[in-house]
C-alpha cells in the first residue's frame, strides 16, 4: 500500500508564494503518475498538475504558468511550488497516486488560504 502526507498550506497574501511538500511512503515502485488536485470551497475537485515517472509533468491550462510540481527522489517528496498566489488560489490541496494497479491513492489535503 502507498500512504500520502501533505503539508504547507497556511495562510498567505495575494502575490505571496508557497511550496506544499508531499511525503510518500509504502510501496512506491507500485506507483505510476502523482499528482497535485485542489477543491475550492463549493466547488468539485480539479486537476493541478501531475507528473510521470518519467519526468513529463502535465498542467491544467487555467494556471498560466504559476504552478511547478516537481519530486525529490532521494527524499520520497512530491512538490507544489505556487507563486504570484491569488484569493482564488484558496482550496484544500490534495496529493494523488495512481498506482500500476490502476488504483487511486489520495492524502488527506492541505488548506490554502490566499487572503490580505
Amino acid at each position: 500500500q502507498v500512504q500520502l502526507m501533505e503539508s504547507g498550506g497556511g495562510l498567505v497574501q495575494p502575490g505571496g508564494s508557497l511550496r506544499l511538500s508531499c511525503a510518500t511512503s509504502g510501496n512506491i515502485l507500485s506507483i505510476y503518475v502523482m499528482g497535485w488536485y485542489r477543491q475550492a470551497p463549493g466547488k468539485g475537485r480539479e486537476l493541478v498538475a501531475t507528473l510521470q515517472n518519467d519526468g513529463r509533468s502535465n498542467y491544467a491550462d487555467f494556471l498560466k504558468g504559476r504552478f511547478t510540481i516537481s519530486r525529490d527522489n532521494t527524499k520520497n517528496t512530491l512538490y507544489l511550488q505556487i507563486d504570484s498566489l491569488k484569493p482564488e488560489d484558496t482550496a484544500v490541496y490534495y496529493c494523488n497516486a495512481l498506482l500500476h494497479t490502476s488504483q487511486f491513492v489520495w492524502g488527506q489535503g492541505t488548506l490554502v488560504t490566499v487572503s490580505s
